[in-house]
């Protein structure tokens, strides 16, 4: 049962760097199931900061500026490119790198939001995380 993994600890390298020294990534993901599979994949590598919708990332993104920001396009309320939209006219957060999330894989889609000023995309399901981290790392390396 997962109540029972989460109470023991596993020791923790001394290779593993300071939690305070790895990237913040914020999630923007309205699927509980796809924040917690990203939870999974990401946990160690980055710090993560994880909001619903739209309108809270929006408002965390404001308080907290991460490093980079994985949104989702299909999301209630407020689509991903409304998100970005937003982002793009705020002062504090225009240079901000965003890869796109999406399900959508219609031909042209990834041109589509390359072209409304997404940095990346990166299909879903994602089912090579390595692809997820390159796309991550390659963003990070040009903006830091």
């Amino acid at each position: 049962e997962l109540g029972l993994i989460e109470c023991y600890s596993l020791p923790v390298s001394t290779n593993q760097p300071e939690a305070s020294s790895l990237p913040t990534l914020a999630v923007i993901e309205d699927n509980d199931d796809s924040r917690l599979l990203l939870r999974i994949m990401l946990e160690g590598r980055y710090q993560l900061v994880e909001y619903p919708d739209g309108q809270q990332g929006l408002e965390g993104l404001r308080r907290q500026r991460p490093d980079l920001l994985l949104l989702d396009i299909s999301l209630p309320v407020m689509d991903g490119i409304q998100v970005l939209r937003r982002l793009r006219r705020d002062m504090a957060l225009k240079d901000l790198p965003v890869i796109a999330l999406t399900a959508h894989a219609l031909s042209g889609e990834q041109d589509k939001l390359l072209a409304n000023g997404f940095d990346a995309y990166v299909g879903k399901p994602i089912v090579d995380e390595q692809r997820l981290f390159a796309a991550i790392d390659g963003l990070l390396s040009r903006s830091g």
